[in-house]
């Protein structure tokens, strides 16, 4: 979300700057150029809001096209209607009162004013949130019990260090990511095709605890967790919801080589290569053994029979870890810094 809000910001601040310009230049001095120029703005501006709406219900839908990116059809069709039925009021507001000048002049003052209020305050909102701290919601159960569906909470997003806007890298970091940090992050696929989980996840933010790093050999035998060789006992995190009931290991994944499992692993291609029905099935139970590849983390839910992570999906690379969980806000009774 911090992306696109620092472009409506942009935008705004665009437009107020084109207005300042105009409003010296009095380039407005008719009724149909102030209708218009109202007009935009009032689109911009509705169709800014009901975007940032529509992102903050987190509506999930299938993507129009590659082009599309991170725009789904939930966000960008409402967002559209309501800029252009706000863009036609304002025009017929604006050309209504801009015949005279004192209309011409209090319409583009006033434009002018929220526009940069808006660019000042939104710009603002967007660089705490890439930088600093941002609330996150969490969507699901498959962090119970340690984090439940409908809690609120505040993500560091300096502690791993600052993120290089578009290029993937942080600088200045407080520590590195350790096994156990519970993250937040990106789902780490490129193309907004792809399938994962029963659905489409690209430009979803996720939240799971990093069980692996850099160099770890991770593995799962009949449920257990396995480091390096050795299992990974400590985990009073860890919720099996199916208790000693587990599944069988797939025949097809012995039919894979130790550098084929690896490669559809890394490659985010195992769930289709192992062609099993998500979410419950599969490497739930019986998984790799893998190597968790440079700048990347193996992560997994605490509710672990009821999780899709790495497991099926594969590593999660630096680029697209967003921060560390931090404090638990809301509700009141369950407040506490997440661990």
């Amino acid at each position: 979300m911090e992306e696109r809000l620092f472009f409506v910001g942009l935008a705004m601040g665009a437009f107020a700057w084109l207005s300042r310009r105009w409003s010296e230049s009095q380039s407005l001095d008719t009724a149909t150029k102030t209708g218009l120029w109202h007009g935009f703005f009032c689109g911009l501006a509705a169709f800014s809001a009901v975007w940032v709406i529509m992102m903050s219900l987190d509506s999930r839908a299938k993507f129009i096209s590659i082009a599309a990116h991170a725009v789904s059809t939930t966000e960008l069709y409402p967002s559209l209607a309501a800029g252009v039925i706000a863009a036609a009021i304002g025009f017929w507001r604006g050309h209504a009162r801009g015949v005279m000048p004192d209309g011409r002049r209090y319409f583009l003052g006033e434009d002018l004013e929220w526009a940069e209020t808006v660019f000042s305050a939104v710009l603002l909102a967007a660089v705490l949130m890439y930088f600093v701290v941002q609330a996150f919601k969490i969507p699901s159960g498959s962090m119970r019990n340690t984090l439940l569906e409908g809690d609120h909470l505040f993500v560091n997003k300096f502690i791993y260090g600052l993120r290089v806007p578009f290029m993937g890298k942080r600088i200045l970091a407080l520590r590195q990511v350790q096994r156990g940090d519970v993250i937040v992050f990106r789902f780490p696929v490129d193309d907004p095709r792809e399938l994962h989980c029963g659905s489409i996840q690209y430009g979803k933010d996720f939240i799971k605890r990093v069980i692996g790093v850099p160099g770890d050999t991770v593995q799962v035998s009949g449920g257990h967790v396995i480091i390096n060789g050795q299992s990974l006992s400590d985990e009073s995190y860890a919720q099996y919801l199916d208790g000693l009931s587990r599944e069988a290991e797939s025949v097809k994944a012995t039919e894979f080589t130790p550098e084929q499992y690896q490669k559809y692993w890394e490659e985010h291609s195992l769930d289709r290569a192992l062609e099993f029905s998500p979410p419950y099935s599969g490497p739930r139970d019986y998984f790799g053994p893998v190597k968790v590849p440079p700048h990347s983390f193996f992560v997994m839910g605490d509710n672990r029979d009821r999780s899709c992570d790495s497991r099926y999906w594969g590593p999660v690379g630096e680029k697209y870890l967003k921060g560390r969980a931090w404090f638990l806000y809301w509700p009141p009774a369950r407040m506490k810094t997440v661990l």
